[in-house]
């Protein structure tokens, strides 16, 4: 059985929320396939020492893909924050504005 392990690295970019969310669907397929990945390991063929150090690298792959993941997540919940803090913000402003208007009369 032969299992190819690759590891990629992305950053998580100042993007718009859709690119965040792809992403994140990105990773989360990514986490899927390792997770299968690792199962196949265990009922693979190959000695118990490289059975364990692919299972060692599959896990490593993982836990960096998971870390990225919440990374994404905090990202899209701090944009999310701001974007209703932005909207709260607009609503006082055009309330107070039009508590505050002035009758003229020429």
């Amino acid at each position: 059985m032969s299992i190819t392990i690759s590891a990629t690295s992305s950053s998580p970019s100042a993007g718009n929320s859709s690119n965040v969310s792809s992403q994140i669907e990105q990773i989360t397929q990514k986490i899927i396939k390792l997770t299968q990945q690792l199962k196949e390991i265990t009922s693979g063929s190959g000695s118990a020492e490289q059975k364990q150090r692919q299972q060692e690298l599959v896990q490593q792959q993982i836990e960096m893909l998971e870390a990225q993941l919440q990374q994404l997540q905090q990202q899209q919940q701090q944009k999310a924050q701001a974007a209703q803090q932005k909207a709260d913000l607009a609503s006082e402003i055009k309330t107070a504005s039009g508590d505050h208007q002035i009758d003229i009369y020429v």
